[in-house]
C-alpha cells in the first residue's frame, strides 16, 4: 500500500504548531513561560507522531 495520500505530522509541524499555541497563550495570559512552553509540547507530540507513523517501537 502506498502512504503517499496520508498526512504525516513532523517534528517541525509540531513545534510551529506549538509555538503557536505558545504565542496565543502569551498574548492572553501575558506570561511569557507559555511560548517555550507550547514549543517543548510540539516538538515531542511532532517527534512522537513521526514516530508512530514510521512503524518504529523504540
Amino acid at each position: 500500500m502506498s502512504d503517499e495520500g496520508k498526512s504525516q505530522m513532523t517534528t517541525g509541524a509540531g513545534i510551529a504548531i506549538g509555538a503557536a499555541v505558545g504565542t496565543a497563550l502569551l498574548v492572553a495570559t501575558s506570561s511569557a513561560v507559555w511560548l517555550p512552553v507550547g514549543i517543548a509540547i510540539g516538538a515531542a507530540l511532532g517527534a512522537a507522531a513521526g514516530r508512530a507513523s514510521d512503524g518504529d517501537d523504540r
